[in-house]
């Protein structure tokens, strides 16, 4: 009979070794479930610790696109800015162009003598006052004509009250022309018996002021092409000795300034 050979299986060592079955209820079942227990509550209080991640930075407000019509907008805002700083420039250039041709000055007055006609109070107490005025008018521009034109006006007054006013004539002064005027002013004042007072008072003094202004339209004549209006503004701040009618009037002091006005 021959021999019988008892065929044991393989065991795979490199495996890793099973754990034991343990039946429920028993100490090492209760042990592995406690041991899992206090293994998880470790976990939870000390948990893993893991990569920090590179934070990324995004933008709030990410570049927005240049679209055609914001395209467009820039360009029509640079030519209207291109477009005024030429004017800007030609305007400059004939300005100073014209002075340097014609080199303008302005016109220059006097004040020759002042004469008072009548001087008188109203039976309803107002001031009449009739002043003759003899004014000089220089233009010393060589290549410059001066047009006065209709509606100039020349006042007198004392303390900021107006005695009279009347009309300048309207002719043409032509270049390094002197003109000279005879304006005739009247006026009616309210309240004359405390002005006529003041002017008596004033006139014991020997030195009375008086203010005289102007107001004259103008066109301005440049070679042959005449310009729009203008207006001279201004006036002259004289002392006189006396207000007596129908006499000689010294002019002791007069202060001309005169201005044109666009």
């Amino acid at each position: 009979m021959a021999d019988q050979q008892k065929i044991h299986p393989l065991v795979n060592v490199e495996a890793p070794p099973t754990a034991p079955l343990v039946p429920r209820g028993s100490a090492l079942s209760e042990k592995g479930t406690t041991s899992r227990s206090s293994s998880t509550q470790q976990q939870q209080q000390h948990p893993p610790l893991q990569q920090h991640a590179i934070p990324v930075m995004h933008s709030l407000n990410p570049p927005k696109k240049v679209g055609y019509g914001s395209c467009s907008c820039c360009k029509c805002i640079y030519w209207t800015i291109s477009v005024l700083v030429l004017l800007l420039i030609i305007i400059a250039a004939t300005v100073g162009t014209i002075y340097l041709v014609f080199q303008p000055k302005l016109p220059k007055y006097s004040v020759d003598s002042l004469r008072i006609s009548d001087l008188r109070l109203n039976f309803d107490l107002s001031l009449y006052a009739k002043f003759d005025v003899k004014i000089t008018a220089n233009n010393p521009n060589k290549k410059i004509g001066i047009y006065y034109e209709k509606g100039g006006r020349l006042s007198v007054s004392y303390t900021k009250t107006k005695l009279c006013e009347g009309s300048l004539p309207k002719f043409y002064q032509g270049h390094r022309n002197i003109t000279k005027l005879d304006v005739s002013l009247t006026g009616q004042t309210q309240y004359g018996n405390t002005l006529m007072n003041a002017l008596q008072e004033q006139q014991q003094t020997g030195r009375i002021p008086l203010d005289l202004k102007v107001d004259a339209p103008v066109a301005i004549k440049l070679g042959k092409l005449k310009l729009r209006k203008v207006r001279i503004l201004g006036g002259c701040l004289l002392v006189v000795d006396s207000l007596t009618t129908n006499n000689a009037i010294s002019i002791k002091a007069s202060n001309c300034r005169f201005k044109l006005k666009l």
